[in-house]
C-alpha cells in the first residue's frame, strides 16, 4: 500500500509540472500572438487602427492584421478609395462609369438586342448594361452576382466590350485583364485625391480588405494591379500616369 501512495504521488507531482509548463507555453504564444506588429511612423496610424472581430462582416480583413510593411486597402478609412467598389467616376473610351466595380461587372451584360445574352430563351436581366455602368459599391457587386447566375445558365464564360468578347477568368493574363489594368489607371489619373491616398502608401506592400483566392486571375489582384500604378506615379511624378507602350 505504501509502495503504491508513493507512485500516485510521482504521478501526480510528474502530471503537476506538465500542466504547469504547457500553461506556460499557451500563456507565451498568446503574449506573441497579442505582440503589436511595428508600424512605419512615416504612415498615418489609422491606417492600422484595430477594429473589433465581433459584429465585423466575415469576409473582412481587419486593418490591424496587416503584417510587416503591409497595410489593408479598409473601407474604414481613406485607403477605401483604392478600393473597386469606390464612388470615383472616371471616363473610359467615352462613357462615364461611377466606379471601377460598375465598369466591371457591366462587361457580363448584354450590349445590345442583338447580344446572344439578350436573346438567350427565359434569360431575365434585371439591369440594363448601362445602369450597372452607373453603380458602386455593393449594388454593383450585386448586379454583377446577378449576371453571374445567367452566364452560369447559358454556360459561358466570356464578357464583352465594344462588342470583343473575353475569357472572363483566364489561366494566364489575356484582354480582360489588360482592359481592368488600363480602367484602374484611368481611375487614378482623373481622381486626383485617388492619385494622392495611393502615392501616400509609399512603398508598403498593399493587402486586399477581404479572402482572396490564391489562385485568382491576374485581374482580381488588384492591389498588384495598384501597386504597379503607384511605381508608374513615382517614376513619372504626380499627375501624370505613364501610359503602357
Amino acid at each position: 500500500m505504501g509502495m503504491w501512495r508513493m507512485r500516485r504521488s510521482r504521478l501526480i507531482r510528474v502530471l503537476c509540472g506538465l500542466a504547469i509548463a504547457l500553461c506556460a507555453e499557451t500563456a507565451s504564444a498568446d503574449s506573441s500572438a497579442l505582440a503589436p506588429v511595428p508600424r512605419d511612423p512615416r504612415y498615418p496610424s489609422q491606417w492600422w487602427t484595430p477594429v473589433p472581430k465581433e459584429g465585423a462582416p466575415a469576409w473582412e480583413i481587419l486593418p490591424q492584421e496587416a503584417g510587416p510593411g503591409e497595410v489593408i486597402l479598409s473601407k474604414r478609412n481613406e485607403l477605401g478609395l483604392l478600393s473597386n467598389f469606390a464612388p470615383t467616376p472616371f471616363r473610359f473610351h467615352g462613357q462615364r462609369y461611377a466606379s471601377l466595380e460598375g465598369f466591371w461587372q457591366m462587361m457580363k451584360y448584354p450590349e445590345n438586342a442583338a447580344d446572344a445574352r439578350a436573346r438567350f430563351p427565359g434569360l431575365g436581366w434585371k439591369y440594363t448594361r448601362e445602369q450597372v455602368s452607373q453603380l458602386t459599391g455593393f449594388d454593383a457587386k450585386h448586379a454583377g452576382d446577378l449576371a453571374s447566375e445567367n452566364m452560369n445558365r447559358m454556360g459561358i464564360t466570356w464578357v464583352t466590350f465594344e462588342g470583343q468578347r473575353m475569357e472572363y477568368k483566364p489561366r494566364t493574363p489575356g484582354d480582360h485583364y489588360r482592359l481592368i489594368v488600363e480602367a484602374t489607371r484611368e481611375k487614378v489619373r482623373q481622381n486626383p485625391e485617388v492619385q494622392k491616398v495611393l502615392l501616400a502608401t509609399g512603398n508598403l506592400v498593399l493587402k486586399p480588405d477581404h479572402r482572396q483566392d490564391p489562385d485568382a486571375p491576374a485581374a482580381w489582384r488588384y492591389c498588384e494591379i495598384l501597386m504597379a500604378i503607384r511605381a508608374e506615379l513615382q517614376k513619372a511624378g504626380p499627375g501624370t500616369v505613364a501610359r503602357p507602350d
